[in-house]
């Protein structure tokens, strides 16, 4: 897994070169989704720093199997409202924010929690109907909808690519991610800092480096392949 984990970083560098970007300025985040916390131990001994769950209840577990490691827990599956309790004093980052009522919900256990938390606004970039994320036209006018949660900070916006077998193919979508996140930086909203850009993943990270990206999904590049339901 060391190896692996070189190789990409290796290739995260590359792509930053080319575009003019400090490698310093691009965060992996490994997807640990159904591997052991033994796996996710190896990778953080091999210097992984931030682990990315889909699900509260796996991430739960997870984190108090590894209640002695130094782990910036990142959650990047559709989040339900009656979950935010669970993760809400202790989560690094919510990549995948859709719902006006989950972004309200998460404001209000954060300001219990006495914490402001940044949150992504995902976007459905390639038009699935099989993917979550509100609508690239629709993007702004949700954030704008946030502006009266103070307990919260839009700290960018997550999408997920078309899964083609040639990475360019997701190129556009992460283009236009970056042009949405910079016309919501314009607005100048006071809980919006808009300084993250989620995207990225094993097929296509190097593409949305490229593009901007600041935070990538990896999991089959690091953990291999998931194995699939009996």
């Amino acid at each position: 897994m060391t190896k692996s984990i070189e190789a990409i970083q290796l290739r995260i560098g590359q792509a930053c070169r080319r575009a003019g970007r400090s490698p310093a300025d691009v965060t992996l985040v490994a997807v640990a989704k159904t591997f052991p916390a033994v796996a996710v131990a190896e990778a953080v001994s091999a210097g992984v720093a931030d682990v990315g769950e889909n699900y509260v209840q796996e991430l739960l577990q997870k984190r108090a199997q590894l209640a002695g490691r130094e782990i910036r827990w990142h959650f990047i599956g559709h989040l339900q409202s009656n979950k935010v309790k669970y993760i809400i004093e202790w989560i690094h980052l919510i990549h995948a924010v859709d719902r006006i009522e989950v972004a309200q919900e998460i404001d209000r256990r954060a300001g219990r929690a006495g914490r402001i938390m940044n949150m992504l606004v995902e976007v459905n970039t390639t038009g699935e109907q099989s993917k979550f994320g509100v609508a690239p036209e629709m993007t702004l006018p949700f954030i704008r909808s946030l502006a009266r949660y103070p307990n919260i900070d839009v700290a960018g916006l997550m999408t997920i690519g078309p899964f083609l077998p040639d990475p360019e193919g997701s190129r556009p979508m992460f283009r236009r991610l970056k042009g949405l996140c910079e016309e919501a930086k314009r607005l100048g909203q006071p809980n919006a800092s808009m300084r993250y850009l989620s995207m990225g993943m094993t097929g296509d990270f190097e593409v949305a480096v490229e593009e901007g990206a600041t935070h990538l999904r990896i999991g089959t590049a690091i953990f291999g392949s998931r194995k699939k339901p009996q």
